[in-house]
């Protein structure tokens, strides 16, 4: 099968940590492998943002980057890409002119308008997977939600357009229902894990020496959002345990990154400035070293799409504390793989995490169960094969032409 993979922002060669390289970075770059490794030809269609780049990247796997000239050739925030996406779809229309794939997988809604526009003509099939709903975003974060005015309305067209929605949790297909976009339209596939590079046996980082009894750990990009501030106000009440937090620039730059000054202020002002480390962008094959030195993984965001965070933590044998919202309550199985709390509010955060460290039994036995939900439920092979399953479904509709948003 041909695929195309568009993905506007987000490069699966990008290095993680930054504003706007996380989750789909890692979903996009492990999907076109396995999908490659399966004997499929992949594409992956995204923004040139370095005049440097070369049009074509190969990758080992046997997919394929192609950078588009879609706007000014260096790094801009994804929420100002939206003016440039009918030259993307342009460049896509080129493309598929001369090689049409047999179906186009979107991903993020920027990039569902340019694969809709690129398909418009051809009668490719497009599946889209959002990542993240503007719906969402704009409830959590109000007046601060720089999203184009325009993405709500485009969401919905796309959903209503697309051939088939792949939402990666069942909270996701209830926010499209709200928007009304029926279920009938969307297929279930969570996001995967590598369970052999995160596993519950190998090194464990030796640095930074622990600062604590106990090790807590938080990873992701360090802004507001991800709730790592809500982290630092449980620890006040933890006096035994240090925080990690792993993401953000590199170690280095720090200093000049204003949401690692907030929380450095914030950990002054609750005096636990002493148990806080700061550790910048990690690369991702250390990764799970980090996570083994840890006693209790924190996922603490105010709301999240899905979270590709907890299935690493269990993967490798870590319970999991995270805030009750979207993805995480498909992943962490509350009370056998870690625990979920009601976001936005350290006692009860705290109190979860007290429950386990208190008890070494506990920690063992969800780590272990941990482990087994992630090989037996989330194992990247597992979710390619889900992925192939959606996109057969979805390519049997060739006949019918795409539609477009207007």
């Amino acid at each position: 099968m041909r695929i195309a993979m568009v993905s506007e922002h987000a490069s699966p060669l990008a290095a993680l940590g930054g504003p706007d390289a996380g989750g789909q970075n890692v979903y996009v770059a492990r999907l076109a492998e396995l999908l490659a490794g399966r004997g499929h030809r992949v594409t992956v269609y995204t923004r040139r943002d370095d005049p440097a780049l070369p049009d074509r990247v190969p990758l080992p796997s046997g997919a394929v980057v192609e950078h588009v000239r879609a706007g000014p050739p260096r790094a801009l925030p994804k929420d100002e890409l939206l003016p440039f996406m009918p030259g993307f779809g342009a460049h896509l229309a080129r493309a598929w002119e001369r090689e049409d794939p047999d179906v186009v997988h979107a991903h993020f809604w920027m990039s569902g308008l340019a694969s809709l526009l690129g398909a418009r003509d051809l009668g490719v099939p497009v599946v889209q997977t959002y990542h993240a709903l503007g719906t969402v975003k704009q409830r959590h974060q109000g007046a601060a939600d720089t999203s184009p005015p325009e993405r709500l309305g485009i969401e919905r067209n796309i959903g209503a357009s697309c051939a088939r929605i792949l939402a990666t949790c069942s909270d996701e297909v209830r926010e499209l229902g709200r928007m009304g976009i029926a279920p009938e339209r969307c297929s279930v596939v969570p996001c995967g894990v590598d369970t052999e590079l995160f596993s519950a046996r190998g090194r464990i980082a030796l640095s930074p020496p622990r600062r604590a009894r106990h090790r807590l750990l938080t990873v992701g990009r360090l802004v507001p959002r991800k709730g790592v501030d809500l982290a630092l106000r449980a620890l006040r009440r933890i006096p035994d345990a240090e925080l990690l937090v792993a993401g953000g620039p590199p170690r280095d730059g720090l200093a000049r990154d204003g949401e690692a000054m907030r929380l450095l202020a914030l950990a002054r002002q609750l005096r636990v400035a002493d148990r806080l480390v700061l550790l910048g962008c990690v690369p991702h094959q250390e990764m799970p070293a980090l996570i083994r030195s840890a006693d209790v993984v924190l996922c603490t965001p105010a709301y999240e799409p899905f979270g590709i965070v907890p299935l690493e933590a269990m993967a490798c044998g870590v319970p999991v504390v995270a805030t009750d919202v979207g993805g995480h309550r498909d992943t962490v199985a509350h009370g056998r793989t870690g625990l979920l709390v009601p976001p936005g509010r350290p006692a009860p955060l705290a109190e979860a995490i007290r429950r386990l460290l208190d008890s070494p039994e506990r920690l063992a036995a969800c780590g272990r169960a941990g482990r087994e939900r992630a090989v037996t439920r989330f194992a990247w092979p597992k979710v390619a094969g889900g992925v192939e399953r959606v996109y057969d479904r979805a390519a049997a509709l060739r006949p019918i032409a795409s539609g477009v948003p207007r």
